[in-house]
């Protein structure tokens, strides 16, 4: 697939011009009475990085959850290049490549069963479903264990089966969960470096513990803090005169 969406599209409105790769306007989401997500709003262009930060609990993962459609919000709405998440699903999701947190599920599959079966879902087939298969695993290192099934595999070798999948298809969006959580500093070193290749002509989002790494990598941030927005800026609006994030952080959803 293409990279970059940006231009005029086709959507359900008819041809629109897109400028904004992800659109999120007022998403609300709530469980049990308790408020996850309430009236966010955000706008991402293609050739960033934008860190979704905040602390546990703020509501980083169920945002990333209906941006990706597999959490209905109560009210809002995400559109992908033009396509709404909730009533052009298809559209949406060919353009969109996820990643969740702790990822799970297809154990039986071999890595080598897993990639085909994302890459048929997505649209693949025949010849450029496996070369879409070797271009990834080369990315990714996978090779030696595209024969195993994932239930074999140790968290770093899973955790980039699944990073295998979410750029399997080259999406315009790329939705990262916490990609560097379990690995060792070479595994993140490796995905670190996979975020900046695949940066042009590409809207990354990127949610993190690691705040060296949204220094490192992102363009923008975006923190997060009960289920609100509480700063969105530039990184090097951001961070001290020493490069670091944490001071800012730790005011913004702290207070200190």
């Amino acid at each position: 697939m293409e990279s970059g969406c940006a231009g005029l599209h086709f959507t359900d409105r008819g041809f629109q011009a897109v400028d904004n790769v992800l659109e999120i306007t007022n998403l609300s989401k709530s469980f049990h009475h308790v408020q996850a997500v309430s009236q966010l709003s955000l706008r991402l262009e293609p050739d960033s990085v934008v860190g979704f930060l905040g602390p546990n609990g703020a509501g980083k993962t169920t945002t990333m959850r209906m941006v990706c459609g597999y959490l209905i919000p109560d009210q809002g709405s995400v559109r992908i290049c033009g396509h709404d998440v909730a009533t052009q699903r298809r559209e949406a999701q060919m353009r969109l490549g996820y990643l969740p947190e702790a990822p799970s599920g297809f154990d039986r599959l071999t890595v080598n069963e897993f990639l085909t079966f994302c890459g048929q879902a997505r649209g693949l087939s025949r010849q450029p479903l496996r070369h879409a298969i070797d271009r990834t695993c080369q990315r990714v290192n996978l090779g030696e264990v595209l024969g195993r099934p994932l239930a074999e595999l140790s968290k770093g070798w899973r955790q980039r089966a699944w990073l295998a999948q979410a750029i399997l298809h080259e999406p315009e969006v790329l939705v990262l969960d916490e990609p560097t959580d379990g690995l060792d500093p070479n595994q993140k070193e490796l995905v670190r470096a996979l975020v900046r290749e695949m940066k042009p002509g590409r809207t990354i989002v990127l949610s993190t513990h690691i705040l060296e790494e949204a220094e490192e990598l992102c363009d923008r941030a975006v923190v997060i803090d009960r289920g609100v927005i509480v700063e969105d800026a530039k990184i090097d609006r951001l961070v001290d005169p020493s490069g670091r994030l944490a001071a800012r952080f730790r005011e913004l959803t702290l207070g200190v």
